[in-house]
């Protein structure tokens, strides 16, 4: 039996760090390609989602399907796209909505949203205004934030593009008292 020197400490840093280069690598990758973190800020998606909530976005299901109604999704915001946005899908393409008396309609029927409070009052915006029924276009959605109130959205600045959207958001990881899969509730006919 042959015995074998022991390896310098040179040849176990160059190990050392090969391996954090193929880690750095892999970690790059999935972060740019599969999934991402996000920090909640705002309280626009309240009482579902709240400020220093911590997310990972799901950037690989809307390659392969579309989005659908009731997705809580990721995008950059259509203003300014240094920022991310996080709001619910309400209108897919070829839909129809309407804002009436502070309720939301789908397609001519009355959209019944189980994530809000009943009592939930959806105010018009510069971009949908009472009874204007907005068509949405092939490639765009309509998104809303949950706390109606106090969130910008398509209601103010318009139909969101495709292209700006990061991802569904899948699971929330922060705080410990709510970490889970992100339940995404079907809306509509």
């Amino acid at each position: 039996m042959e015995l074998q020197e022991p390896a310098s400490f040179k040849t176990h840093l160059i190990e050392f760090l090969q391996t954090l280069v193929v880690f750095a690598a892999i970690g790059s990758i999935i972060y740019l390609f599969a999934v991402q973190p996000h920090k909640v800020s705002g309280c626009s998606m309240c009482p579902n989602f709240h400020t220093n909530d911590y997310i990972l976005t799901d950037k690989l299901s809307y390659r392969f399907n579309e989005p659908t109604r009731g997705d809580v999704i990721v995008f950059k915001n259509p203003r300014d796209p240094s920022q991310d946005f996080i709001k619910r899908v309400i209108g897919i393409p070829g839909d129809r909505v309407t804002l009436r008396g502070g309720k939301v309609y789908l397609n001519g029927q009355l959209l019944n949203e189980p994530y809000l409070d009943p009592t939930v009052v959806t105010n018009t915006g510069a971009y949908m205004g009472e009874n204007q029924e907005k068509t949405v276009e092939k490639d765009k959605y309509i998104v809303f934030g949950d706390n109606r109130p106090g969130s910008s959205d398509s209601r103010e600045w318009g139909q969101l593009p495709k292209g700006n959207i990061i991802g569904k958001a899948f699971f929330r990881y922060w705080p410990r008292e709510v970490v889970g899969i992100i339940s995404h509730q079907p809306i509509g006919n």
